[in-house]
């Protein structure tokens, strides 16, 4: 499984991504961002899905962009991307599905292309067609997405900043990381500002973090103890009292 995090924010954009790959009882580490940066065009993209429909269509979109295919709108990236997409499924689909594997490649591509107004961030479906992220919507997670959303939900919304945007994705990372076992570290993190045109990338190991993952443990313990009570009376005072 894989977890892979898009956010975005009135000052940029966020994104995190695990770098476990497992297959079978076998377990590795591969990078599952990709890149891409030139003069006024910055733009990433991370996939959740097999690996070898990924590193396929990765391939034939960077083919594309080195034969001279140049975006000015990030939308019209993320169809090409889309095209690539549907061209490996035309190629592999049958093959995979006779021998048990169904093609799947969800995707999200963010970033700012030169005559874009804002930086954007886009989610991919297999079939090749997309949604674009508004302000509504400030994230997007693809892969084991069900441990992750609480925090996000409660803590992000178009005005956070990219600090407190960070933040909250690493929470949202560390509480799917310790319920599931197929998402762990190391983790790639992406930072684009608006208007900036530079991506930055970092790559945090386990015990990068290992202090801040403890410390919100014991910060959510002691949240715990701090909420009032008195709301639960009315439920226990209908136990039976205790044998001693």
């Amino acid at each position: 499984m894989t977890y892979c995090l898009g956010i975005k924010v009135k000052e940029g954009l966020v994104a995190i991504a695990d770098t476990r790959i497992t297959s079978g009882t076998d377990t590795t580490v591969k990078k599952k961002i990709f890149i891409g940066q030139k003069s006024h065009s910055s733009l990433f993209i991370m996939t959740s899905g097999l690996r070898s429909v990924r590193d396929k269509a990765i391939q034939y979109f960077k083919e594309l962009v080195e034969e001279g295919g140049e975006y000015n709108k990030l939308y019209k990236a993320v169809n090409a991307f889309g095209e690539q997409v549907r061209r490996v499924a035309v190629e592999d689909r049958a093959f995979l599905e006779k021998a048990g594997f169904k093609f799947n490649l969800n995707t999200i591509v963010g970033g700012q292309l030169k005559d874009d107004e804002e930086h954007k961030l886009f989610l991919l479906y297999p079939e090749g067609n997309w949604v674009e992220l508004d302000q509504g919507a400030p994230y997007v997670i693809i892969g084991n997405s069900g441990h992750g959303k609480a925090i996000l939900n409660r803590t992000l919304n178009a005005d956070s900043s990219i600090r407190q945007a960070l933040k909250a994705g690493f929470l949202s990372f560390d509480s799917t990381r310790v319920s599931a076992n197929d998402v762990d570290f190391p983790i790639d993190v992406m930072l684009y500002r608006k208007d900036s045109f530079s991506v930055v990338e970092h790559r945090y190991e386990k015990k990068d973090l290992e202090t801040i993952s403890g410390l919100w443990a014991e910060e959510l313990k002691a949240a715990l103890e701090h909420i009032p009570e008195e709301w639960m009376e009315v439920a226990l005072n209908k136990l039976p009292p205790t044998a001693d």
